[in-house]
């Protein structure tokens, strides 16, 4: 069936041709538009947005080559369809040429009625087809838009309540206590906060891998330092569910050209998930070694389990985004099948690769990761002199809206020994900063009325370089970083900001 409003334009500077094809296709039901030259075929394409050109090859003014290539040229008119037709080139070399010019198919004159009219139902079947995958594709993008600012928002909102409740354990832990009940409690509390802030983090950046948003940060790295340090937060969790965990590291240092941080985070999310996955009294061993020698170096990375194994069928889309192992009702070894697609995307990102074997459902399982290693020897460590070690008390400002994060964070602050003034809002606190002259701001950026980073637009204005001034905030992409750097934060903080970086923060600085 034919749509009542398809329109087709038929170029020809023959009348008696122009007439007979657009006669066929009115009555075959089709609303027509003529042209006798190049130029006007052109300008009433770009006018009418025809839905077809019946387009005559030879024409007096711009051959039909030259038009078809200059319609798919231009944004405006390329989607529309385009059929040559010509009594005078009708060799197979000038369809060829036809077609390679732009044209979706060919006729030569004369042609019977019927065979125009199906080829013209055939080019329409084939735009009304891609018009709607288009607009699918338009559909999906703007639904990943709206996803993305979904997930960057919901980060902003659970980063806040996380950052009060890491803030409030950090005071906690301390201060003392002889009831083993409560440093349970105190140890569950810290443990699971950094495990949604884990979760929180792994699912934003997900997100910014798939659209290319997430640049490595490179340096000589150490990759046994780097696992040393996992290794030394990860053994506290395995301990917690009765898992033995243990690690072969050579004597000398494997030195990579990597982001420290992102494979922590690889290492991390591979041992996080060999505890989920193995039972108590279960264990769990990471080898580490070098393949391969000079510019063909990789260090070897194999993390086994004697865990719940991997059936046959699953092993090859373990790393695909929400992928699951259990997949029972009761989801007892939780997650959300984002790790592994991180790690992956991570890993290669640094030119590796990672790759999972099982032998089975119930025997366990081994996730190597191989990365290049560089021959670089490391720089030289710069030496320094501390004249003394007892971190010095400073005068900060918090601006904080979120009334449980700034008097936790206040208190955390005090306890330390630094003089605290508060403001939560943008405007107070600029003021407080312009009356009290503080050392250093911690700002946070989602603020009412003026937001942090016209805060520290301000303060930079009118305080100049006589304060430090550092971002504390939810929004944690390289576009978030790289905006607070340039609206003058020295330093950019991603909440729930743990109590030992920010220690360490105020000691550097």
């Amino acid at each position: 069936m034919v749509e009542p409003r398809t329109a087709i334009l038929v170029v020809n500077d023959d009348d008696a041709s122009r007439y007979m094809v657009g006669r066929i296709l009115e009555m075959a039901g089709h609303r027509v538009v003529e042209a006798a030259t190049g130029g006007d075929a052109l300008r009433l394409a770009e006018q009418l947005r025809p839905d077809l050109i019946v387009l005559d090859v030879k024409l007096p003014d711009i051959n039909g080559y030259e038009v078809a290539a200059r319609l798919r040229s231009h944004t405006e008119t390329a989607s529309i369809a385009v059929m040559h037709t010509s009594a005078t080139f009708v060799t197979a070399d000038k369809r060829v040429l036809g077609l390679d010019s732009g044209a979706d198919a060919y006729l030569t004159e004369p042609f019977e009625p019927a065979e125009l009219i199906a080829t013209v139902k055939s080019l329409l079947r084939l735009r009304h087809a891609e018009r709607e995958l288009r607009q699918r594709a338009n559909q999906l993008a703007e639904a990943d838009r709206r996803k993305d600012e979904f997930l960057a928002m919901l980060a902003h909102e659970l980063r806040n309540p996380l950052a009060a409740i890491m803030t409030a354990i950090g005071i906690l832990e301390r201060k003392q206590t002889e009831d083993a009940k409560e440093t349970r409690m105190r140890s569950i509390i810290n443990r699971q906060t950094h495990h949604l802030a884990r979760l929180v983090d792994d699912l934003l950046d997900v997100s910014r891998i798939t659209r290319g948003k997430v640049e490595l940060r490179r340096d000589r790295v150490d990759l046994c330092a780097v696992l040393q340090q996992v290794l030394t937060l990860m053994q506290p969790v395995a301990e917690g569910r009765k898992l033995h965990l243990e690690s072969t590291l050579p004597g000398r240092p494997l030195w990579l050209n990597a982001d420290a941080t992102r494979l922590e985070q690889v290492f991390t999310n591979l041992l996080d998930n060999a505890t989920k996955y193995t039972d108590a009294g279960g264990s769990i061993t990471v080898h580490v070694s070098q393949e391969g020698v000079d510019g063909g170096a990789r260090a070897v990375v194999r993390i086994t389990d004697t865990g719940i194994g991997i059936p046959a069928h699953k092993l090859p889309s373990i790393f695909e985004l929400f992928a699951q192992v259990d997949e029972s009702l009761e989801r007892t070894r939780g997650g959300l099948g984002i790790g592994l697609t991180l790690v992956r995307n991570l890993v290669e990102m640094h030119g590796g690769v990672v790759f999972a074997t099982s032998a089975g459902a119930g025997k366990g399982s081994e996730f190597v990761v191989k990365l290049p290693m560089t021959m670089s020897l490391p720089a030289l460590a710069r030496s320094t002199v501390s004249t003394d070690d007892r971190p010095r008390q400073r005068r900060i400002l918090l601006v904080e809206d979120n009334s449980d994060a700034r008097q936790a964070l206040k208190d955390l602050l005090e306890l330390w020994g630094h003089q605290v003034e508060v403001a939560q809002d943008g405007m107070g606190g600029v003021a407080l900063a312009l009356e009290g002259r503080p050392d250093l701001a911690l700002v946070d950026i989602g603020l009412p009325g003026l937001d942090g980073y016209r805060v520290a637009q301000e303060l930079r204005a009118r305080v100049g370089e006589n304060i430090r001034l550092v971002a504390i905030t939810g929004y944690g992409g390289p576009e978030d970083r790289h905006r607070a750097i340039q609206a003058g934060f020295d330093h950019h903080l991603v909440k729930p900001v743990k109590p030992d970086e920010l220690d360490r923060l105020l000691s550097d600085l």
